[in-house]
């Protein structure tokens, strides 16, 4: 590989003008060695014009050169030594670099170009990274401002289709045990069943609720066939239970949040064993009626 004479890196001699990457006149004809400088360069290119084009090669403007020797970075390059006061310098693309190995006759052209070319690719690779990296900090940023919407979202294409009522025959028994585990878990904060005939395999099903989630069970004590024991040791792995006794009570009902309301055809325990349905009743006033007579 061949080395340059100073110790140089190339890459901080390109820059960026009118969203291309280039590079100077002056910095190109101090690489080649060339003795002559930039405005013989500038001659060379001349005389084969109809090799660099407008995107090879183009003349800086006084705005976009007062802009260019106005950063710091520009002013601390090893290799531009240009009058403030010169004409207007020339700059070079990629591919204008890669012709000027054609017209540019000194010893150490070709094997300056082999350089320059890295420093192109080099800065290219770093430009991408770093835009990769914005990019990713960019959308981190957003996901993390709208996380609450995209998990509301995912939870939409989550939930299995709601339904209005099932009807379940005899044997079904892990359906309607599913059906009854997917409205148990949608609770967020207190569940209330109402069920005269409850029973462990009440306490299976609430064992699905979600943690922290409130329930209250309202059922008959001469009916019931849970004790004390059975709900100390529920409370002590899934808390709270609580229990309030009544016969005010003849069919079965679950609420959820105060917002859900659906109607069982049979006791929890009695699940998949004959007909029976379960029926979401969309009705509020009857919620509103129906959860005043739990308190």
């Amino acid at each position: 590989m061949y080395e340059l004479k100073e110790n140089i890196d190339i890459k901080n001699l390109i820059y960026e003008v009118r969203g291309k990457q280039v590079m100077l006149d002056s910095d190109l004809a101090k690489l080649y060695e060339y003795s002559s400088g930039a405005k013989a360069l500038n001659q060379a290119v001349k005389r084969n014009i109809e090799r660099f084009p407008d995107d090879f090669c183009f003349k800086l403007t006084k705005e976009e050169y007062d802009y260019l020797i106005s950063n710091p970075y520009f002013l601390r390059s090893q290799i531009v030594t240009a009058n403030m006061k010169r004409a207007l310098p020339y700059v070079f693309t990629e591919e204008g670099v890669a012709m000027l190995s054609g017209i540019i006759k000194t010893n150490k052209a070709a094997l300056v170009n082999v350089e320059i070319m890295r420093a192109f690719v080099r800065l290219r690779h770093f430009t991408y990274d770093a835009c990769l990296a914005s990019d990713i900090s960019v959308m981190k940023t957003m996901l993390l401002e709208h996380s609450d919407k995209i998990e509301e979202l995912f939870d939409k294409f989550d939930r299995k289709e709601d339904f209005k009522s099932k009807l379940f025959f005899d044997g079904e028994i892990y359906d309607a045990y599913s059906l009854l585990v997917d409205i148990i878990s949608k609770a967020n904060k207190e569940i209330i069943i109402i069920d005269n005939f409850v029973d462990k395999v009440t306490l299976d099903i609430l064992s699905k609720k979600k943690v922290n989630v409130m329930v209250l069970l309202i059922t008959d004590e001469n009916k019931s066939k849970l004790n004390n024991t059975d709900i100390n040791k529920f409370n002590s792995e899934y808390p709270l239970l609580r229990i309030k006794y009544t016969n005010a009570f003849h069919d079965r009902f679950i609420i959820i949040d105060n917002k859900e309301l659906y109607h069982l055809g049979a006791s929890l325990k009695d699940l998949g064993k004959k007909v029976f349905g379960i029926t979401k009743i969309e009705d509020k006033e009857y919620l509103k009626n129906l959860i005043e007579r739990t308190r």
